[in-house]
């Protein structure tokens, strides 16, 4: 048996007036995605306990079978062991984004609102230019930043404190920054990162070209996302499959690789609408001939969703279901019994352009397909089952993987 999970990060979310009161996941033509609805079984997942912030990292934690009350330490620690960085017992590790802030004349930071917590999807060659720089200039004995993707980067203070009240950008876009500053103690040392940041970046000749492109200057930095280094069990030890996963971002690729999974790169996939689809799907099947169990997680609609842009949304989940769901749906059975766990991490609604704790709404299809398995009532995948009285329900978001792969 083969075990195939498909992540569309973030593509669940709210009727929209423009779309008739449908989400953009209703809106979408997404046949492949409705097949796995209609012939197998549905059902919704909480993967966002009570108290934990609706992000990527605990819901992908969820997901994979680890309870997040009792494993999760911090976003930024997940990516950084991604990126290789080793975490001393007291250090802790930062999430860097290049960010694009507007209104800082006159009162720096303090007076700015976030224009676009992606600095324009700034290009990795770019961003490295600009964190070498700000390592140059800001980072010090007990400071370090390292560059990552785009504007997704890390900073880690050894000996540093953990318990601060940081915003992720993404959750404040368009708003003054000013109330979204780190607080509480140490927070002195967040701020003035972020403040010398501005006026070391506006002037960079990265941003000079960036602007006289009619592109966003990432022209500062924004710290959040703390912790110190994850530790879980491994996911062969739990389930004795061997796993591997594939995905643009460093979180998810962390997290496979704390769970001992192989982590596979694809050329070309970027976390937005233009990834490498036909990559991704390719290399799963190829996984999966070594492989018992592979993860694929696709960010496009996610980021869509925090940027508001319902057609991009739109496009995002219909090239999912097209490239990805449908080619593995179909590739799969060259291995002659597989099982397919499809579902979003969590909410991304354009109209709050930020996640939320909603349960997630998923599908689970089994290949051969069994006449004595009771099919479900669903005619399409959508948030819709999350409100069926059939539906399959997972309070305890951690537990569906123990069902996905036992069967109970």
């Amino acid at each position: 048996m083969k075990y195939i999970v498909l992540i569309g990060d973030g593509m669940a979310g709210r009727p929209i007036r423009s779309l008739g009161n449908r989400t953009c996941l209703q809106k979408a033509r997404t046949p492949n995605m409705d097949k796995i609805a209609r012939e197998g079984r549905v059902g919704w997942a909480r993967t966002v306990p009570a108290g934990y912030e609706p992000g990527s990292d605990v819901a992908n934690l969820a997901i994979l079978g680890y309870n997040p009350s009792k494993y999760y330490s911090g976003r930024a620690p997940i990516e950084a062991e991604y990126r290789g960085i080793k975490l001393g017992p007291r250090d802790i590790a930062y999430r860097c984004n290049l960010v694009n802030v507007q209104g800082t004349r006159g009162g720096g930071i303090d007076s700015a609102a976030m224009k676009d917590f992606s600095a324009g999807h700034i290009t990795t060659p770019e961003a490295k230019r600009l964190i070498q720089y700000i390592e140059g200039k800001l980072g010090r004995k007990d400071i370090t930043f390292y560059p990552g993707v785009s504007y997704r980067h890390l900073m880690v203070w050894k000996n540093g404190k953990e318990k601060i009240q940081c915003t992720p950008p993404h959750d404040i876009s368009g708003r003054k920054v000013k109330e979204y500053l780190p607080k509480g103690k140490g927070s002195e040392v967040l701020y003035d990162l972020m403040r010398k940041s501005c006026d070391i970046l506006s002037e960079h000749s990265v941003n000079r070209s960036r602007v006289r492109k009619n592109l966003l200057p990432a022209n500062s930095i924004w710290l959040w996302g703390q912790g110190k280094k994850l530790e879980i069990p491994k996911f062969k030890t739990r389930f004795g499959l061997k796993g591997a996963l594939i995905s643009a971002v460093d979180l998810t690729k962390g997290l496979g690789l704390c769970a001992g999974f192989d982590v596979l790169d694809v050329k070309g996939a970027t976390g937005y609408i233009d990834t490498n689809y036909k990559g991704k799907a390719d290399a799963a099947l190829k996984s999966l001939k070594s492989c018992d169990f592979v993860y694929v997680h696709v960010e496009a609609p996610d980021e869509a969703g925090h940027s508001g842009n319902v057609k991009d949304k739109i496009q995002a989940i219909e090239d999912f279901d097209l490239k990805i769901v449908g080619p593995v749906l179909k590739g799969a059975e060259q291995f002659g019994e597989f099982r397919i766990l499809l579902m979003p991490d969590h909410f991304t609604p354009i109209s709050v352009k930020t996640h939320t704790a909603d349960p997630v709404p998923f599908a689970m299809y089994s290949w051969p397909v069994s006449s004595a398995e009771k099919k479900s009532q669903a005619r399409s995948y959508s948030e819709n089952i999350c409100r069926m009285k059939s539906a399959m329900k997972f309070e305890k978001g951690y537990t569906l993987m123990d069902y996905f792969i036992k069967g109970k």
